[in-house]
Parts: structure tokens; sequence; C-alpha cells
């Protein structure tokens, strides 16, 4: 049986793809190299080792990881709530939900940076009730990286519900399972590729956001100084070696990051059986 594709052939169809990694993705990227390789290693190694950059690195990542994670609880929550009940202004809410797609980051981050600060309508009441300051602070930009990663769950994990045949869940429990062992033995295992993709969207997306985070993170050296800030101050000092290298450091590990998460989800598709 001979397998037909829509695509012309897939010699056109692959030189295509060549050409646009190679002019959108691998000559950027190139030029980074070559510029970060006008340093020596010993130059190399002491930005990086700095402590302004090793504090830098440990915000970002340690903060896209923490929004990543309650993004994918909630990004369920919302979309369960959104498949499986009807309820008044549904629409509505579900166009909500992709707000911060088109709303610019720097307007996020004003409105985050507004309503969370001291004085702020929310960061006012934290602040009394429980103590709690958001805005300048390093628990600002999670809020930010949630805000911004929350829509890449939800898009991500709606279809695979829509999807989902509920005679599944029924069988189980006319079985004698729980509503709970359903959900952990039947509901999971299909959902959670799709989680994982989430997770590493939201991710990808926290790690390298700048405008959302700026406005509320105050942007203190060492406390809540993000990766993208600091190589943006780089270039201001024209210290260009400095921004490329710090950035290429900053690629290379969210490369390797995001292909543990790859392998992870292939490992969970080829457990539930769908590989």
């Amino acid at each position: 049986m001979t397998q037909s594709n829509i695509m012309p052939g897939f010699r056109p169809a692959l030189g295509f793809t060549l050409f646009y990694l190679a002019l959108i993705v691998l000559i950027p990227l190139s030029a980074m190299l070559l510029k970060t390789m006008q340093l020596s290693l010993d130059e190399y190694w002491a930005i990086l080792t700095n402590k302004r950059v090793l504090a830098s690195f440990y915000v970002s990542f340690v903060s896209a990881l923490i929004a990543a994670v309650v993004a994918c609880l909630l990004g369920f929550v919302i979309a369960w709530t959104l498949v499986r009940y009807p309820f008044p202004g549904k629409r509505v809410f579900d166009a909500l939900i992709d707000l911060p797609f088109a709303l610019p980051t720097a307007v996020a981050g004003i409105v985050l940076a507004t309503i969370y600060q001291p004085n702020g309508f929310i960061g006012q009441l934290l602040m009394q009730t429980f103590g709690v300051q958001v805005a300048y602070k390093p628990l600002g930009i999670v809020v930010a990286l949630i805000f911004i990663g929350l829509p890449f769950v939800v898009r991500t994990i709606e279809p695979v519900l829509q999807e989902f045949d509920s005679a599944m869940e029924e069988a189980a429990a006319s079985l004698g399972a729980t509503r709970l062992q359903a959900f952990i033995k039947v509901i999971l295992p299909n959902i959670l590729p799709a989680t994982i993709t989430g997770f590493a969207l939201a991710f990808a997306r926290g790690v390298g956001e700048y405008g959302s985070v700026i406005f509320i993170a105050g942007n203190m050296p060492y406390v809540s100084e993000v990766v993208p800030l600091l190589i943006i101050t780089k270039l201001e000092q024209y210290d260009y070696a400095g921004a490329t290298a710090i950035g290429l450091t900053m690629l290379i590990v969210s490369f390797v990051l995001l292909l543990i998460i790859n392998g992870l989800q292939w490992w969970v598709r080829r457990r539930s059986g769908q590989l």
C-alpha cells in the first residue's frame, strides 16, 4: 500500500525547510557563536563564573521552572473546566485565555506591576493579609511568567480533553474504579504528553521573557535580575562579546533542558501506547 502526500514532493519540501532553518535559525545562531569565539576560553569562563551572571541564571531558570509547574496545574484546571462544564459567559472566558498572546509584554508588565505593587489593589491586600510582597521581588517574576505561560498550557491540553472518549471513564467506573482511580489510570496517561508539551512551551517562554518581567521584578542584581536584562545591560555598555557569551550559554542550557523534556515526553508517549 503506497502512502500519498498532499505536498508536491519530498525534495522541494525538504529544501524549503532547510532554507527556512538556515535563514531564520542557523545563520543568526552561527553569528552569535562566531562573536563568542572572539573570546579566549579564560575570558569566556570569567564571564560565566561572575557572581552577578550566575545569580541572574539562577533567577531566570528557577523562576521559569516554578512558573511552568504552576501554569501546568492551573492550566489543567482551566482546560478541564472549559471542556467539561457549560456555564454562562464561557465563550468570553475562553477568549480571555488568549489575551496574553495578543497583549504586548511591556503592557502586561506595567499592568501587573501596577496591581501587585505594595500600594496596588492586589499587592496592598497581600501585604496587609499575609505580609507578602509580590512586586519588585522574585515572586513578581514568577507571577509575570505564569501570566505569560498559562495560555500555552491551556491551549495544549484543551484539544486532548476534547478528543478524549468519556466512555473510557464510564468503563472504569463500571469496573468499580473510584473517580480518583479513573483519573490516575485512564485520564492522566492520555493527557500527560500534552501536559509535558505545555510545560515545555511555558518554560521556554519564561526563560527568555523580558518585557513583562522588567517592570515587576525590581531588577536588583543578585536578587531579581534576569538573564535577558543582563544581556541588554551588556549591550548598552557596548560589551558585545560578553552579551553574546551569556546569550550563547543560555541558548545551550535551554536547548539541553528542552531536549530532556522532549525525551521525557517521548518516553511517556511510548509507555502510554501513543507511539
